[in-house]
Parts: C-alpha cells; structure tokens; sequence
C-alpha cells in the first residue's frame, strides 16, 4: 500500500485507513483482530477511532488488539476527543474547553494502553469554547508527549483557518465523496492554504456508492436503520442515483467493483492524503484492500467529476 505525507507536516500516512466506526457493534473483536491484521499485512498503518463509537465500544475492543495481534509501534493511531456519543434520538454534545478535551485524552490513553496518539483531533466546532483555548490545549497536549500531531474533524474552510493561525493542526478529517463534493468549494481550500491534509471519509457515501440501494434498502444495511438512515436518505434520489449509475458503469468498463471506483475517486483528490474506510467483516476489507491497484483514467474521472458536480 502507498503512503502520503499528511500536508506539509513530517506524518506518514498509508493512503488508505482503517475506520473502526463499526468495532463493537457489529463487529466483534475476533473479526476486527482479523480485519486489522489483513490491513497492516497488505502495508496499512492509518487507524482511525473515537469514543464515541459504539459508545466507546470500539476503543475498549482496538485496546484488546494492540500489541498482542498487531504491534502499537507499526500503526498510526487517529483519535478525536470533545463529543459525547449520541444519545438515542442521535444528538451529541459537545464539549471541547480544556478540562473536557485533556480528559478525553488522557481517558484515551488509558483505555488503548499506549503512551501517546499519533493524532489527536478536536471532535467538533465548540461555540462555547474560546479559541486560543483550544489551540492552548493542543499546544499542551503536543508539548507533553501524549500527542505527536493535532487535527480536527468536522470544521469549516473557515473554523479551520481560524484554528490553523493560532496552532500548528497538520489533518482536517471530513465527509467526501461522489455524493458529498462540499467539501472543495470550502475546506480543502483552506486545507491547502494552510499545509494541512485531509482525511476523507465516508468516501462510499455511506454503502450507496457500491450500488447496494440500487433496487430498494437491504434488511441488514445502514439505510434500515431509522437512526443511522438520516445520513444516507439525500443520496437516495435522482440525482443521487444518476452518480451510483455512473460508477457501476465505469467499474463494469474498468472490470473492477463499483466500491473501488468510488474509494480511488476520493483517494486521489488533490489534498487527500487518506481515504479512511470502516468494514463490517474481512470480505468487505478485502474488497476495499483491492481498491489500492486501482486508478481511474483522467477521461472516467472527468465523467465522474461531471456527473456529481449537482454534489458540490
């Protein structure tokens, strides 16, 4: 697997990651085990995790697998701390002041069993939390050793700018895909003005991009889930439907699968430096491994540019 150099900072990164969004809820820890060490076996290091998945689940089964499946030193380890998982009806708190985001940290480290994260990010906006003291924060955490480099998840071109002018932030990680190009017109702008790299997620607009929606939803998918259905249901419509149409066309030309068009597209946008992809089981990573010996000729990714401008 290639790896990229997160912006203009010193960190490594293989371009594609591991999400573990799912660890700990429908993923057990005998098959997160399996699907960590495919991932790190085929050159993978970028591990992405948070608290809040699964209400915390994915931390506690990640800290069962380090060292003793996959050593702690061969993976880079991307954490956010400032959110407080959802409750049921899915609304988050937030919380980013110092006391809040030093105590998700150090809760952190605790939890995985390691010294320090390779990248620490602040979760979410916080309206209620001064700036400079959350630039402070980052600062401290950095200075003593427990974070090697800061980002943050889910700003704004703007709010990143902001935060980039006071305190060194080398990863910005956002939604991106075919069906989500918001993105370009605000923050990988600011991202590139500012040195830092994206992490893009959900670069499969939740499943809809490999066509599994195409004739209905899937008893066993996310967009039957009445929580989880929200992020996906704009992508469900016509317009959406004419992109998912364009990717099954270019992967059936290609010879390849619709999931690999879609992960190579977002992969390799300028400013990109990491595609992270949660997996329900090793068949699916397995799927998404295979996208790394795929690239898109400039005339399909023109095609795809085309058809998802209504996206952006």
């Amino acid at each position: 697997m290639k790896h990229r150099t997160v912006g203009t900072s010193g960190l490594r990164v293989s371009r594609l990651g591991l999400g573990t969004g799912e660890w700990g809820r429908g993923v057990d820890g005998d098959d997160a085990a399996a699907q960590i060490t495919a991932f790190v076996e085929a050159g993978g290091t970028l591990v992405d995790t948070s608290d809040t998945y699964g209400d915390g689940r994915a931390v506690r089964v990640l800290a069962e697998i380090l060292d003793d499946v996959v050593p702690r030193a061969d993976l880079v380890l991307s954490v956010d701390s400032g959110l407080s998982p959802a409750d049921a009806a899915g609304h988050w708190t937030v919380d980013c002041s110092r006391r809040a985001l030093l105590a998700g940290l150090d809760r952190t480290l605790r939890d995985l069993g390691t010294d320090h994260l390779d990248l620490w990010s602040v979760g979410a906006w916080d309206t209620r939390t001064p700036l400079d003291e959350i630039a402070a924060t980052l600062e401290t955490a950095v200075s003593s050793g427990r974070v090697r480099y800061a980002g943050v998840r889910g700003y704004r071109g703007w709010q990143l700018a902001t935060l980039a002018s006071r305190v060194s932030v080398v990863a910005a990680q956002a939604e991106y895909s075919l069906l989500a190009r918001g993105t370009e017109d605000d923050l990988i702008p600011a991202a590139a003005w500012h040195g830092v790299g994206v992490l893009a997620v959900s670069a499969l607009g939740g499943g809809v991009l490999t066509g599994k929606y195409r004739d209905g939803v899937p008893a066993d998918a996310r967009g039957a889930d009445p929580v989880r259905s929200a992020g996906i249901a704009p992508f469900l419509g016509e317009d959406g439907s004419k992109v998912v149409e364009a990717v099954l066309t270019a992967a059936d030309g290609l010879g390849t699968s619709p999931l690999a068009v879609a992960l190579a597209w977002a992969r390799d946008r300028p400013g990109v430096a990491s595609t992270v992809v949660g997996t329900r089981d090793i068949g699916q990573l397995t799927g998404v491994l295979a996208a790394e010996d795929v690239d898109l000729p400039s005339a399909i990714a023109a095609a795809l540019d085309d058809v998802s401008s209504p996206w952006r």
